[in-house]
């Protein structure tokens, strides 16, 4: 009954689509990856009435999810100390620091959600070719988590 969705093994040369292995319902293998960095800063929201909440801080969770169809000549996705550099550089312009005083804060709100499209469309522009970002999760703090992803 369930046999058409058993993967079938076969050889690398008898796959005929670019050596990505397709199973009998036609899904392409896909690698992921991900790495978790952190920054401390502050931030103060502006609320709907056009004041603003206190200016308070955070220890800022960042977590960078990837994939590729292919992996490297390494057999990776990409390195993962290449990619944590690449998130620590990033994230070095927010550490220590009060979020508003950011030039991109100043025109958009630096609520967790908005800081991660910002590291997101940061990080898109560094990857090797081949490479795809899923998504950019930012934790404020135990419980508070906003993801950014371009949508599909």
């Amino acid at each position: 009954m369930y046999g058409s969705l058993k993967r079938i093994p076969r050889k690398r040369d008898e796959l005929g689509d670019g050596g990505h292995r397709v199973s009998s319902i036609g899904h392409r293998d896909m690698f992921t990856i991900s790495v978790e960095t952190s920054f401390w800063a502050s931030h103060q929201l502006v609320l709907l009435d056009g004041s603003k909440e206190p200016v308070h801080h955070h220890n800022w969770l960042v977590s960078a999810g990837l994939s590729s169809d292919e992996l490297n000549s390494m057999a990776v996705v990409m390195d993962f100390r290449e990619l944590k550099a690449m998130l620590d550089d990033i994230l070095s312009e927010f550490d220590n620091r009060a979020l508003n005083e950011i030039s991109y804060f100043r025109q958009n709100n630096p609520s967790a959600e908005n800081v991660a499209r910002y590291i997101y469309e940061k990080l898109r522009a560094k990857l090797p070719e081949g490479v795809k970002l899923q998504n950019i999760r930012v934790v404020e703090e135990p419980g508070c988590a906003a993801n950014f992803s371009e949508s599909r």
